[in-house]
């Protein structure tokens, strides 16, 4: 029986539907990153690439307070060392050997200083300076100057032969000082010490005084020692400043 024209009409649009729709769900899955696709959503995706982008922070360390040092012969007033060294063979000083002025310099003074039929009197001054610079693996240069401070003056503390040791703060020397005073039997006298390690900002200074009374002379006292030591360790402590300005 033949089906009328209209009838075919509508059977064949109604089988016409099915195929639609498909094409239409293939469309919306294949979408640029909607929201119920398989993607990420066009925002999201820039969020994520904003933020792998962000660089990691850089690590940092405090700066070094100081990036000179003195130079040593000159850190000390020669009025200074002239009376606490009489008679001195180098009245100048004589630098220690150092491979960089910047990181670690040295002077020493000593002299015999004679007084006929009351005997000799021996004098010794050296002072030495050491920088530590900053760096983001080993700390601030203060703190590699505070950790050293403890080594220097530890390795004061265990002078060998020394007798009589005493440790005490000195008080407006730095950031922070100690002087260590003992005595040591050399030549067959008795050699008076005061050494102090002081600390300014990223620079350690040590400096020792010491001195013996030689054929008849009497040994120095103590307190005379200490009183010089002190006062060439501040001017040393004021040269570091006095460099960087």
């Amino acid at each position: 029986m033949q089906r009328s024209a209209p009838r075919l009409t509508r059977i064949l649009a109604a089988a016409a539907v099915p195929v639609m729709l498909v094409v239409a769900g293939c469309s919306s899955d294949s979408g640029s990153g909607g929201e119920g696709s398989g993607g990420t959503a066009p925002g999201k995706a820039s969020a994520s690439a904003s933020a792998s982008a962000t660089p990691s922070p850089t690590p940092t360390v405090e700066p070094a307070k100081f990036s000179e040092l003195p130079s040593a012969c000159k850190a000390i007033a020669a009025k200074t060392t002239g009376s606490l060294v009489p008679k001195a063979k180098s009245p100048k000083g004589t630098a220690a050997a150092s491979t960089d002025l910047s990181q670690r310099g040295g002077c020493s003074w000593n002299g015999l200083e004679d007084k006929g039929v009351k005997g000799s009197q021996y004098r010794w001054l050296d002072v030495s300076f050491y920088r530590y610079d900053s760096e983001v693996s080993l700390g601030s240069g203060q703190e590699r100057a505070r950790e050293n401070f403890v080594k220097e003056l530890g390795k004061v503390q265990a002078t060998t032969g020394a007798k009589k040791m005493n440790t005490v703060a000195a008080a407006g020397i730095g950031d922070e000082a100690k002087t260590v005073t003992y005595t040591v039997k050399k030549t067959g006298e008795d050699f008076v010490y005061a050494s102090v390690v002081a600390r300014t900002g990223n620079v350690l200074v040590l400096l020792s005084y010491n001195g013996a009374g030689y054929a008849g002379a009497p040994t120095p006292e103590t307190k005379k020692i200490v009183e010089g030591a002190t006062k060439a360790a501040k001017e040393a402590v004021a040269a570091v400043a006095a460099a960087n300005k």
